[in-house]
């Protein structure tokens, strides 16, 4: 005769499921929602900053996805996307900049060296992109 079995284990793992879907949706809703949108220029610093201290007291590492802005908060998330060939990064800004020069350009934001590799522009020294502000900083 074979042993008899309860229905304990998926019954619990069902109603797990039930309890914490939801929520977890409900969550990543948030952290994607756009709170502020502009349009504008980027341009890129890498090498010559690489290791030094930022604005905001972090090590500068021109590979990682971080860029500098004039006014949004250090720890701000920002999606900047290349208009040109609609690439896309996530940055966090940790740093000042870009300078008044450029800023008079029209250029709203510096990225780090491998940011701007991945959104392709690093020839054109800068491109046309659009921020989008997915979750401010302290």
């Amino acid at each position: 005769m074979w042993p008899r079995r309860t229905m304990r284990k998926p019954t619990v793992l069902i109603l797990a499921v039930v309890i914490l879907v939801p929520g977890c949706a409900a969550r990543s809703r948030t952290t994607t929602s756009v709170r502020d949108v502009r349009e504008g220029l980027a341009s890129y610093y890498g090498p010559g900053f690489d290791g030094k201290t930022t604005a905001s007291g972090a090590r500068f590492d021109m590979q990682a996805m971080v860029a500098a802005h004039p006014t949004y908060p250090f720890g701000t998330i920002v999606r900047v996307t290349n208009l040109t060939n609609q690439r896309a990064v996530d940055v966090r800004v940790l740093d000042r900049g870009p300078a008044r020069g450029p800023q008079a350009d029209g250029v709203l934001i510096d990225l780090s060296y491998g940011a701007a590799q991945a959104l392709g522009f690093i020839r054109q020294g800068r491109t046309r992109v659009r921020l989008e502000v997915l979750r401010w900083g302290d």
